[in-house]
């Protein structure tokens, strides 16, 4: 073991553990009177193997009766009803969830794709967000995944080459905007990276779906991280003998205790933070705040 090794070890020890708090705000200001409004959420973070949601509470104005269920994917997904009329809709959540360090992935041969074609159907097929109907390796200039290449590595390049050819740059692009306009924009924001990188990885027939979440700007004090501005979003590809596994191609790479995830889905479509229908109101004005904070620091014990 070299000494750079033990060195980064060390430092993976002692930031095994990220305990974060994340503000959402979302706001819908009317003109008129709104009413009969039926609302859908995905806010609330994760539980699962590399994060631990320590509390999470959820707040709506006008009051209103909240239930919550578990969805299709496996997200809790909260929903609610508003009978009477109102011309503020405000959702406020605060969450606190404590992240935690998970091994590398495992090299992979591609020569295992095809065995996972079946099982993984949802995840290699388009969707209307990420269509396959073209190649999308020339106009991104990728490197194809060759029969006997390695995975991982592929993954890798995939990842950091996508965060070099995009530009991040907010409001650019908006919720609807089609990815073949964003490839050819060449700039955008976090849900345009993770769906250019799904249809990469569906294309090559590598099992991936969307990730919505949030993401710490500042974890370490000397790194910097695209999109703590607002929800965040990223990809997951599943790996034999590692599951799956998180990649962030707006940053160009791996996920780590930075990310707090919130929910999975074949793409933007499944898991947005907010969408419903109403009556009345007009035309909405939409104000989003996201705050994600570091609440402590890890222990070495």
């Amino acid at each position: 073991m070299t000494f750079s090794t033990l060195e980064s070890m060390k430092k993976c020890v002692y930031s095994c553990l990220m305990t974060l708090t994340i503000e959402h705000l979302t706001e819908y200001h009317y003109p008129e009177q709104a009413f009969d409004s039926f609302n859908e959420l995905h806010l609330q973070p994760a539980d699962d193997y590399r994060q631990t949601l320590i509390s999470f509470h959820l707040e709506v104005n006008p009051d209103t009766p909240m239930r919550s269920h578990l969805d299709y994917y496996g997200n809790t997904a909260h929903h609610f009803h508003l009978a009477h009329t109102h011309k503020l809709l405000s959702v406020h959540t605060l969450a606190t969830v404590s992240t935690y360090m998970i091994p590398l992935p495992q090299p992979t041969h591609a020569s295992v794709l095809p065995e996972m074609r079946h099982r993984f159907f949802e995840y290699l097929a388009p969707t209307v967000r990420v269509p396959l109907n073209q190649d999308w390796l020339e106009p991104l200039q990728v490197r194809p995944l060759l029969p006997d290449e390695e995975i991982v590595s592929h993954l890798d390049y995939l990842t950091k080459h996508l965060r070099q050819i995009f530009t991040y740059e907010p409001n650019s692009t908006h919720v609807d905007t089609p990815l073949a306009e964003f490839v050819g924009l060449r700039m955008g924001v976090c849900q345009d990276y993770a769906h250019a990188m799904l249809a990469i990885c569906r294309q090559e027939g590598i099992p991936a779906r969307y990730v919505s979440g949030y993401v710490h700007s500042n974890p370490t004090g000397d790194e910097t991280m695209i999109g703590a501005e607002g929800s965040h979003a990223w990809i997951e590809v599943f790996l034999p003998g590692s599951g799956w596994v998180g990649y962030d191609p707006t940053n160009g790479c791996l996920i780590n205790e930075a990310h707090v995830k919130v929910a999975v889905g074949r793409d933007y479509d499944d898991v947005p933070p907010l969408r419903g229908l109403r009556r009345g109101g007009g035309q909405d004005s939409l104000k989003v705040s996201v705050k994600v904070r570091r609440a402590g620091e890890a222990v070495l014990k």
